[in-house]
């Protein structure tokens, strides 16, 4: 089957897209660097670098080239998510209050755009992919003024009445993904196969495989499950910190006091809650680190959160700053400088994972942050061929690999997905099976008013 992929990024998520039987021919991304690596992993695909705006009339004319006779099957899009995103809404919303940022976030009006592409390639199916928040956002009706509208409902009026769409919030974890990752999935289409199958079944995504407590499906992928067999790594100095023969086995080197409440941060707590290491005291009931929604929705942590020991006064292993020799502690939340748990899946890797602060990030038990091997064995990438290079020749920096790690979505999901879009759509015993199923509830209402 025929494909073309907006915000493409670096082609991880495409990775799902070929190995499940799909032509990727055209892609388009707006980071030339990104860009140059999806390049070199899918050379046979023609990759469009610039703006989206400016580039519909291109991606539209190289896709009609490409396909010759055959027709397009799928756009697969998943347009800047920072606009929408929980971490990002806070923080938009205090600098829109300041008068910095408009209220309506440029980036969710990617949408239209993508609409737009998708209805002039013709098209069967559209899949876009977007934090779950995508479905609680709105932006202006282009065609209402300045009336708001909902992103899901514009696209909906914008494909019409032949367009069924199937709208879900996907674990990831539940398809076999040793990592939690929610994300909204949201297919349209007019192929008959699969609306045939959504009158059925009432969604277009496979059924998962796996659940938290392995009741009738395989249990969860756990952390330990993905990476415990791992070299040890240590982040106080150089000659521990990297493993020679691994590739991207290596981590960032922690600051001594980084590493001081680091070292003593509990399995699966935060630095936050560490308590007091003076030997002669070692009391261990201080207060821990609490956060709270505030009346505007805005997470905030506790600022009460002692610094020091209420027995001893020592100073904790918590994460602080000194400022003129006075001691406070660090704003954060409960997440931060917290370790991952062995026995369930990661938490999403974000474009931060190599930092200590990020949430939920440290190792579980290892003083140090993931590595870079370890995030791609969690994100699933290590299970495919693709290389960590540039069609331009250049390096590839940690901070790209971050970058495009936790702005992707794990391909053995996306896989799994687009294999069953795929099969779904070119059985034609779904529309067998939907007069079938139209025949027996007929029936079944038939003798049910005989029996009345």
């Amino acid at each position: 089957m025929k494909s073309i992929s907006l915000f493409a990024c670096g082609g991880i998520g495409d990775l799902g897209l070929r190995h499940a039987g799909f032509d990727v021919l055209v892609a388009n991304e707006l980071i030339p660097e990104r860009a140059e690596v999806f390049k070199y992993n899918f050379p046979e695909s023609h990759m469009i670098i610039g703006d989206i705006w400016e580039k519909q009339d291109e991606i539209l004319s190289e896709t009609k080239r490409l396909l010759g006779s055959d027709r397009l099957d799928l756009v697969f899009a998943t347009p800047p998510c920072q606009g929408m995103s929980k971490n990002g809404r806070g923080k938009l919303l205090n600098l829109s209050r300041a008068g910095l940022r408009p209220e309506v976030d440029p980036r969710n009006l990617l949408v239209l755009p993508t609409i737009a592409i998708f209805k002039k390639s013709e098209a069967h199916t559209l899949v876009m992919e977007n934090v779950p928040e995508m479905e609680n956002t709105f932006i202006p009706d282009p065609e209402n003024g300045n009336d708001l509208i909902n992103i899901i409902d514009l696209i909906g009026r914008s494909l019409g009445p032949e367009f069924t769409h199937s709208v879900n919030v996907v674990e990831f974890a539940d398809y076999g993904v040793p990592q939690s990752r929610q994300r909204l999935i949201s297919i349209f289409t007019k192929n008959q196969n699969l609306k045939a199958h959504f009158d059925i079944h009432g969604t277009l995504l496979p059924p998962t495989t796996h659940n938290k407590l392995g009741i009738n499906k395989a249990k969860w992928v756990t952390v330990r499950d993905a990476i415990y067999d791992t070299p040890p790594l240590d982040a106080s100095s150089a000659k521990n910190a990297e493993h020679k023969e691994i590739p991207y086995h290596r981590v960032p080197l922690l600051d001594e006091e980084k590493y001081l409440w680091v070292s003593n941060t509990a399995t699966e707590k935060s630095a936050f809650d560490n308590q007091c290491i003076n030997p002669a005291c070692r009391y261990d009931a201080n207060p821990s680190h609490k956060a709270s929604r505030n009346l505007e929705g805005i997470n905030r942590s506790s600022t009460e959160t002692p610094i020091y020991c209420l027995k001893c006064s020592s100073l904790l292993p918590r994460p602080w700053v000194k400022k003129e020799g006075q001691y406070r502690l660090m704003k954060g939340f409960t997440s931060a400088y917290k370790r991952m748990s062995w026995n369930s899946p990661a938490s999403t890797l974000t474009r931060n994972l190599s930092y200590a602060c990020s949430d939920n990030k440290l190792h579980p038990e290892q003083n140090r942050v993931l590595s870079l091997y370890e995030a791609m064995k969690l994100h699933t990438i290590a299970d495919y061929s693709f290389d960590w290079r540039r069609a331009d020749g250049k390096k590839v920096s940690d901070k790209l690999i971050r970058e495009l790690i936790g702005e992707s979505i794990p391909p053995k999901g996306l896989e799994q997905i687009f294999a069953f879009i795929a099969s779904v759509a070119d059985n034609k015993n779904n529309i067998d099976r939907k007069n079938t199923f139209q025949k027996q509830a007929l029936t079944s209402n038939h003798q049910q008013e005989l029996f009345v």
